[in-house]
């Protein structure tokens, strides 16, 4: 019950991030050799690894295939995992939202540069502040997750925080070119609503999902989500350039608009925490035992 909160606590650090980072690089570039930024990032690397050494997590047990062994190919976890959502008609329909959301927004990032310049005609002050009201829009949605949950059905949290992005690309898309507060104001209201986007969803694959599946569902998610930028970058360059920049905005938010607002009337996606379709959390025939790992 405690998951959507830590989800967001989550993204309120990512958001910290978001905004620490970029200047914290640039001072340190400014004083230190590469060498000296590069080992700086496999300190601290070495130093979240570590924290692993003192903290003992659960190892859930691989279910054995028919001839005793344990399933370790790669293709045979991606096969499973696939086969598991497949079977699940909420989480596949999550599975195509994490798609085609991607596919949609991931260019809406890219093209801010060129927005604040070429159709504002502004410069890198301007363009630091859309990065700066994302990351403090998603802090301030971190928060709010973190201390109010999100509701008890948490995908429809989820499906208002796509709704949410939706309007913020609006915002972005349709802003004039003399109102350039509307493009901060969108960048913050998107920055706000991902924390209420992807916390909640994760929060369900985390509290619904067999544990010895889970690293391979969210996997798999990850993946196919990833693989939509190349592919969304090679086509908002081209419509970007023949329909103008401004659109691909319009567009990315009126289609998550629309998903999000759609969704909230498909039961597969509304009842994904209930209608497993067979599978099950915990079989109550043979119930899966959980070993602690040794640090």
């Amino acid at each position: 019950e405690m998951l959507s909160r830590v989800a967001g606590m989550q993204q309120t650090l990512q958001g910290l991030v978001s905004i620490i980072a970029p200047p914290t690089g640039a001072v340190l570039i400014s004083l230190l050799p590469t060498q000296g930024v590069l080992m700086i990032d496999v300190v601290t690397a070495l130093l979240a690894i570590m924290t692993l050494v003192f903290i003992s997590i659960p190892q859930p047990v691989r279910q054995k295939t028919e001839n005793g062994g344990h399933a370790s190919s790669y293709w045979q976890d991606l096969r499973e995992g696939f086969v598991y959502i497949a079977g699940w008609p909420g989480l596949l329909a999550i599975l195509i939202l994490a798609v085609l959301i991607n596919f949609l927004l991931t260019p809406a990032g890219v093209l801010i540069p060129l927005l604040v310049t070429k159709y504002f005609g502004l410069g890198a002050l301007e363009f630091g502040l859309t990065d700066s009201l994302f990351g403090i829009g998603m802090i301030a949605g971190g928060i709010l997750l973190s201390v109010w949950g999100g509701f008890k059905r948490r995908v429809l949290t989820s499906m208002l925080g796509i709704i949410g992005l939706g309007l913020g690309g609006m915002t972005i898309g349709f802003a004039p070119a003399s109102m350039f507060w509307m493009v901060l104001t969108g960048m913050a209201w998107m920055g706000f609503m991902n924390p209420m986007t992807n916390g909640p969803l994760f929060a369900i694959i985390q509290s619904s999902v067999k544990p010895e599946m889970q690293g391979r569902v969210i996997s798999l998610i990850n993946s196919a989500a990833s693989a939509m930028t190349p592919l969304s970058l090679a086509v908002a360059g081209p419509v970007s350039d023949f329909l103008g920049i401004r659109a691909w905005y319009i567009f990315g938010g009126v289609a998550c608009f629309l998903m999000g607002i759609s969704a909230l009337f498909i039961p597969a996606i509304m009842n994904v925490e209930s209608n497993r379709a067979g599978q099950e959390a915990e079989s109550p025939q043979n119930p899966d035992p959980v070993r602690p790992a040794v640090p």
